[in-house]
């Protein structure tokens, strides 16, 4: 191998990788990005986001340090409440059953408001989520569930503005270039095989980066670690995150981490392709299910749809819906909760019915045993606690009573036509198994020690989430970890 013109290589191009380079870059290292989709496909996982990230601050001026465009009569129509640091420690908890890494967890969430702030100086621009985080109620918007934040421009925006500052301050990108095999010279990273563009080469290196993503988009992997039917998943994002990042540290003695056997899924459009559509985005997403109720094919309820905002629910709903008969299910509403469906049930690209009565409906579900729903229905809306009343902005309480599977928020009886149905099924977002990092995104050996050079961030590091996570959390970790691995590596380099 020829001697290396870059200081500090980073295999992958989405959130973590590009936050990575740039943080390298800042310190003065030489950095070349390694992104094994072409151009047009670039950005990874982040590119198929609707670019929520969530982060801690304590009101309205921490907001608008990082959206300096926030005008006043917003700040007057808006509630934005606070999400202090311990809110977030709660959540994260919580949410992972307590077994999220301490330490990990402490910096992800002590250093969120930094580096959001860190993200907007590079020219990221942020602005309130309206259209899905709050619900205007008495003339003003209340945000909820910690999310108030997220890229202009989706996770598009998010990759085109990270890429745009990395390329201005002198980082390199090659495009079809996949990172086949990190070469050490006997105990530190030396070098790494890719083929570009078709052809096998390899270049010398004196630190690597790590922040290719999890294992979704390999079929073999998601079985074998995921569990059966998870062959049968839909890849809500990117097909190029096929777990090599793993591979290739697994092979040269990294430590595993994590929850190998977990993984963010969603309720995802039926008919969705395989792979996440760029021109649709998050739109396949069908996340307004604690308005109405989710019915599998024997018309049984499976889920207690209003037991938290759906920012604490979703991502592991997609494993209870590949779990029923035929791997799909049906999201029922009716016309006191329409207006509030989020925009994605408005696409094109749609599975949806819609009736004036029940028993109408009940004909249209398809793979669905008509007369059980009509059961359903009945003893659903019998069970509905109507005198408390019903508050999309906070947990209302407005529960059922009486049922061997409650709805704890949000019920509402279904009896107004017109009556919609969208057929979902589950989608895959992003695996919680993978490398074993410290404090500093240093990947550690089985023998729990660094593996001198070489650094992780993002999806491919195991040990932060577990059976769940809170939405939002994936961007503002892969941040995270990514500005502290490039700031790692090229610390790394420029010390020997």
């Amino acid at each position: 191998m020829a001697e290396s013109q870059f200081d500090v290589i980073v295999v992958g191009a989405g959130n973590a990788a590009l936050c990575a380079a740039l943080s390298a870059r800042e310190k003065g290292a030489r950095v070349l990005v390694l992104e094994c989709a072409p151009k047009d496909q670039r950005g990874g996982n982040s590119q198929f986001t609707a670019g929520a990230i969530r982060f801690a601050y304590n009101g309205v001026d921490d907001l608008r340090a990082i959206m300096p465009d926030l005008s006043d009569n917003e700040i007057a129509t808006t509630d934005f409440g606070t999400y202090t640091e311990d809110q977030f420690f709660d959540d994260m908890f919580r949410v992972t059953q307590y077994r999220t890494d301490p330490d990990l967890c402490e910096i992800l969430v002590r250093q969120s408001f930094k580096t959001i702030a860190w993200m907007q100086e590079k020219g990221v621009r942020f602005v309130p989520i309206y259209g899905r985080q709050a619900f205007k109620v008495d003339g003003k918007f209340k945000f909820w569930g910690g999310l108030t934040v997220e890229a202009s421009g989706g996770g598009p925006g998010l990759i085109d503005s990270l890429m745009d500052s990395a390329e201005k301050r002198d980082v390199e990108v090659w495009y079809k270039s996949r990172a086949l095999e990190l070469i050490t010279d006997g105990s530190a990273i030396a070098g790494l095989r890719i083929r570009r563009e078709g052809k096998i080469q390899e270049i010398a290196a004196k630190s690597v980066v790590l922040a290719a993503g999890g294992f979704q988009a390999n079929t073999e992997m998601r079985t074998r670690y995921l569990g059966p039917n998870w062959d049968l998943a839909k890849v809500r994002g990117t097909p190029f995150n096929t777990g090599d990042g793993i591979r290739m540290a697994i092979e040269i003695g990294a430590s595993t981490a994590g929850n190998w056997s977990g993984c963010h899924a969603v309720g995802w459009e039926f008919n969705a392709p395989e792979f996440g559509d760029p021109d649709v985005g998050d739109g396949f997403q069908k996340h307004s299910y604690p308005f109405g109720i989710i019915v599998n094919a024997n018309g049984e309820r499976f889920v207690d749809e209003g037991a938290d905002f759906r920012n604490y629910t979703y991502a592991k709903y997609g494993r209870e819906v590949l779990a029923q008969p035929g791997h799909f299910a049906w999201q029922i509403f009716d016309a006191k909760t329409l207006h509030l469906l989020r925009d994605e049930y408005r696409i094109k690209q749609v599975t949806k019915v819609s009736a004036d009565n029940i028993e109408a409906l009940a004909e249209k579900l398809e793979g669905v045993d008509p007369q059980a729903f009509i059961e359903t229905i009945k003893a659903y809306n019998a069970a509905v606690q109507t005198d408390i009343p019903f508050n999309p902005n906070v947990k209302d309480g407005r529960c059922t009573k009486g049922l061997p599977l409650p709805k704890s928020n949000w019920a509402n009886v279904l009896n107004e036509a017109p009556f919609e149905a969208y057929a979902i099924t589950c989608g895959i977002t992003f695996t919680f198994g993978g490398l074993r990092i410290d404090v500093d995104a240093k990947v550690q050996s089985t023998d729990y020690a660094p593996i001198p050079g070489l650094f992780a961030a993002g999806e491919l590091v195991g040990g932060i989430f577990y059976n769940n996570y809170p939405g939002g959390t994936g961007l503002i970790n892969g941040a995270v970890f990514g500005k502290i691995a490039g700031k790692s590596a090229a610390e790394y380099v420029l010390s020997r």
